[in-house]
């Protein structure tokens, strides 16, 4: 990343003119010059031949991004209409940004069948203690990180690159980063046809780095990212069998013995990246059990709330780095000082999880201890020890 310094104070964008305003597609801006006898006969010039008019692009959409280069790697030859809202300033923080593109891919001309959509979000993502879902959308175990030093993650669904702050300003104590983030797909067919996958990923790489530039630009900061390269991807994230004595591949860690036999498939993120996710259990993604490590500081901010208000409060015993953290029947977080700035670990349960004669014991209860024993040691962190609340019988 060049150096990108903000070179206007004025986060928003002016509106754009009524012809900018035009629906933003390829087949928009193939009939633009047509439909501009109207608008230039309302404003009162006379026009009598369409061929003598001037030509004018409207511009890509999504920020001037979606190229037709662009569109046909994501859409294919599918005729598109594209919604982009004018970037704003966050009415609730002076430094934050928001607004949202939506592209449509149609089956046919008429546009009576969509065939692929992609929404495009310029957002400080929150956590679960938000009520916000977009760690369960983009922190899946099929992100890989983007690679070429870029700050994101991507998978054949899902795709999204932090802005610098040196453009959008400091997150805050209990807030992330800005991100650009691509929803594209259901998450559930993440993994289902890995040739496609590949082109998937590929294309969405492409894109959220090429939207971000184009995000970039619409503020008004300098500097751009590099292009990434999808070959050097890491490999797609399938599930495999859960190996004993290195459950989510941690070594020292066990799934509960009562639960092994649910928990007997995993499927695990590569390192690299902001954050690594195992997904245990189920027969489709996303799987029943999920558990994240999220080195990277500023992003681990978004389970702040969760690990303060998210349950019970958990303590740490003596010597290890400071944190703090919660624990509810259904998710522990604890966030941790490590040696690289603040880690979160977050284990969640998605769905309900059978144990042998159903009598196992809490599964977060049970695993979570460990799990952050565990991982931190591996990840260079620890040690870190809790020391979970009693439970009245």
């Amino acid at each position: 990343m060049t150096d990108t310094t903000t070179t206007t104070t004025e986060v928003a964008a002016p509106r754009p003119p009524l012809l900018k305003r035009l629906v933003r597609s390829r087949t928009a801006r193939a009939v633009t010059a047509a439909g501009l006898v109207g608008v230039l006969l309302g404003a009162g010039t006379v026009a009598w031949r369409t061929d003598t008019l001037p030509f004018i692009a409207a511009p890509a959409p999504c920020w001037d991004t979606f190229d037709d280069a662009l569109t046909e790697r994501v859409f294919g030859d599918r005729e598109t209409v594209a919604e982009t809202q004018r970037l704003g300033n966050d009415p609730n923080s002076r430094t934050a940004v928001f607004g949202q593109c939506r592209i449509t891919g149609y089956k046919d001309e008429e546009k009576a069948r969509a065939a692929k959509q992609l929404t495009v979000q310029v957002r400080r993502p929150a956590g679960y203690g938000r009520q916000d879902v977009w760690p369960a959308e983009f922190l899946g175990a099929d992100m890989v990180p983007l690679g070429s030093g870029l700050p994101g993650m991507v998978s054949p669904v899902r795709a999204w690159l932090a802005l610098p702050e040196s453009c959008t300003g400091r997150a805050g104590i209990l807030s992330a980063p800005a991100v650009v983030d691509l929803a594209s797909g259901d998450l559930a067919l993440s993994g289902a046809v890995p040739e496609r996958d590949r082109k998937d990923r590929a294309a969405l790489a492409e894109a959220v780095v090429a939207v971000t530039n184009g995000v970039l630009r619409e503020l008004g900061c300098s500097g751009t990212y590099p292009a990434p390269v999808p070959d050097k991807l890491a490999g797609l994230v399938g599930w495999q069998k859960a190996e004993p004595g290195a459950f989510c591949g941690v070594e020292g860690l066990s799934a509960p013995a009562a639960y092994r036999d649910s928990l007997g498939r995993v499927r695990v993120g590569p390192d690299g990246g902001a954050a690594r996710t195992c997904e245990a259990g189920g027969r489709y993604p996303p799987g029943y059990l999920r558990l994240t490590t999220v080195v990277d500081p500023t992003l681990a901010q978004i389970f702040a709330d969760e690990a303060d208000y998210g349950g019970t409060r958990l303590d740490r015993t003596e010597g290890g780095p400071e944190g703090f953290g919660s624990i509810n029947v259904t998710r522990g977080v604890y966030l941790a000082q490590c040696q690289t700035g603040e880690v979160a670990f977050v284990i969640e349960r998605r769905e309900a999880v059978s144990s042998v004669a159903g009598k196992g014991a809490n599964l977060i209860r049970a695993l979570l201890p460990k799990y952050v024993e565990a991982e931190a040691e591996r990840i260079g962190c620890g040690p870190i020890r809790l020391e979970l609340p009693k439970v009245l019988e």
